[in-house]
This record gives structure tokens, C-alpha cells and sequence, in this order.
């Protein structure tokens, strides 16, 4: 099925790994970032709605969907979210595009929040879908924080243990995640939730999504803690579900304003997946914002 009429599909090598994307339209770059436990495919729905205005490039993150799994290694750098944001300037490079807007989802939104610290000189403007940042993230753990985002102590595991239990019955485990999170009835069409399937049940991806988590309490925290103070430059768009564990969880937009000088986002009716359970109202939000001149 093509979930991107009129886009073309890519690998584009990085100098670590491959990326597998999309891109069509035309207008200034956008980058597109997902998060987990899914694939590009996440934004079906918002690309075309944008592509009219922008050349919208949406990939597969390393170790998800079709893009290169590669190792871990034993202080999980390979998924550093440094590492991972360093394969989309690359990638946008490759492509010709020297800076480029940018929004990311999930872990999409904690690869684009370090790109932007990391590589300001390539990002136009950034926004933000659904996350408080990692540090904070860690260190205001209470009950209902653990509770309602108990993976990111589940999947930190050694020694295999979650990429086992996930493994054992993959569908149920990524049924669970996704109906857990989704407040809007109907918003995985099955087509996309057999896409999503079909790259989360390779015990690769399982593993690489593990050690995505594993790096985020790790070496990406050893990264944060080094830039605690530093904001980001160009304004910052936030958008968060209101019905989300992370909209309900945190004030976002002043946890943002400690990290970045001009911020403006608001919630949307929805649970965590945005581009999915309301495209129509967050490819309106991001289209403003990308077209803004303030």
C-alpha cells in the first residue's frame, strides 16, 4: 500500500548507517521525525497536507522501520540521540538541503530537541510533539509519571529481558502500546498497523528500540546534564495531546522555556499520537508555524 501518493521513496547512506525515507512536495525543506514504536508511517496523513507548501522529507530513525539496526555497544552510543540526529543532518545534506525546518514525535521530538542544540546553524525552526524533555523526564519520577510511562523503566533492562517478553508475542505487546497511548478510536487503520507490525516484529528492531531507551537513561542524560542552561536560539513550537500521559503529566510549555528563549504551542483533543489521531489540526498548527516570519 502507499501510504505517500505522489512522494518518492529513498536510502539514503549515512556514515554510520543507512536511512530509509520519503520525500515530495516542494516549498523550503521540513523534516519529519517519528517516535515509538512506529515507522515514517506516522505521518500519512500530515505529509500531503504540508507537501503543497514544502518539500517534506519524513524517515525511518535508526534501528526502526526499514533503516539500518545497527549494534548498541556496551554504552549504548550507537543510539545516543546525538548519534541519531547526526544521521538526519547528514541525510538532509545528502539531499541537498543545507537547513531545513523540523519537527519531530515522541523520540522523533528527543532526536529533533538535540539536533537543534547540537546543529542550531541547520535548523530553521523546530516543534515538538508530545515529550517533556529526557532530563526532566528522569528526575521528576512519581507514582503516576512511572505508572503511566512504566516502559521507559521496562525497556532499560539488561541482559535481554524486554526484547524476550516483547519478542515472545510482538502484536500484542505493540497492540497494547499503541491502544494504551491513542485516545481517538480508529486512528491505526489496520493497513498501518500491519506496516507497523511488520517492521516491529524483526527481533532487530526490537533490540534497536531497547537500546534507544537504554541510551536515553544513559549517555543521553551524561549529553543533557553537560548543556543544562543552554536554550535553544530560534522560536520552538510545542504541541502536546491533552488527554497524553505527557500533557497530563507536565506543564510543558514552561518545562520548554527553560530550554529555549521563544516558545508557543497549545494542546490538541487527543491522546499522544497527533499526526494520527488529529493530522488535520496539527498539520494546520505546524504550517503556521513553519510559515511565520516572527
Amino acid at each position: 500500500m502507499t501510504f505517500f501518493p505522489g512522494f518518492e521513496q529513498r536510502r539514503v547512506q549515512a556514515s554510520a548507517t543507512e536511512i530509509n525515507l520519503v520525500i515530495g512536495g516542494k516549498g523550503p525543506p521540513l523534516l519529519l521525525l517519528h517516535g515509538y514504536p512506529q515507522t515514517h508511517v506516522l505521518w500519512r496523513h500530515v505529509a500531503p497536507r504540508l507537501a503543497d507548501r514544502f518539500t517534506v522529507v519524513a524517515t525511518d530513525l535508526r534501528g526502526y522501520g526499514d533503516s539500518g539496526k545497527p549494534a548498541g555497544g556496551g554504552d549504548h552510543a550507537a543510539y545516543a540521540k546525538r548519534t541519531m540526529a547526526a544521521d538526519q543532518v547528514e541525510v538532509m545534506q545528502a539531499l541537498g538541503f543545507a537547513r531545513f525546518f523540523l519537527c519531530g514525535h515522541d523520540r522523533g521530538a528527543r532526536v529533533a530537541h538535540r539536533l537543534a542544540l547540537d546543529h542550531l546553524d541547520r535548523v530553521t525552526r523546530p516543534a515538538l510533539l508530545d515529550i517533556a524533555p529526557t532530563l526532566t523526564m528522569f528526575e521528576h519520577v512519581n507514582q503516576g509519571t512511572a505508572t503511566r510511562s512504566y516502559h521507559w523503566y521496562f525497556l532499560i533492562q539488561p541482559g535481554g529481558l524486554p526484547e524476550t517478553l516483547i519478542g515472545a508475542r510482538p502484536e500484542f505487546y505493540l497492540r497494547h502500546t499503541l491502544g494504551s497511548w491513542t485516545k481517538v478510536a480508529g486512528a491505526h487503520e489496520p493497513a498501518a498497523f500491519a506496516e507497523y507490525l511488520r517492521c516491529f516484529q524483526d527481533p532487530a528492531t526490537i533490540h534497536a528500540s531497547c537500546e534507544d531507551y537504554r541510551a536515553a537513561a544513559s549517555i543521553d542524560l551524561v549529553h543533557d546534564r553537560a548543556d543544562v542552561g543552554a536554550r535553544i536560539a530560534c522560536p520552538l513550537l510545542v504541541l502536546w495531546g491533552g488527554a497524553s500521559n505527557q500533557g497530563s503529566s507536565f506543564d510543558l510549555l514552561s518545562v520548554w522555556r527553560e530550554r529555549a528563549r521563544d516558545v508557543r504551542g497549545f494542546g490538541l483533543s487527543c491522546g499522544h499520537f497527533l499526526p494520527e489521531e488529529a493530522p488535520a489540526e496539527t498539520a494546520r498548527a505546524l504550517g503556521t508555524f513553519f510559515a511565520a516570519t516572527d
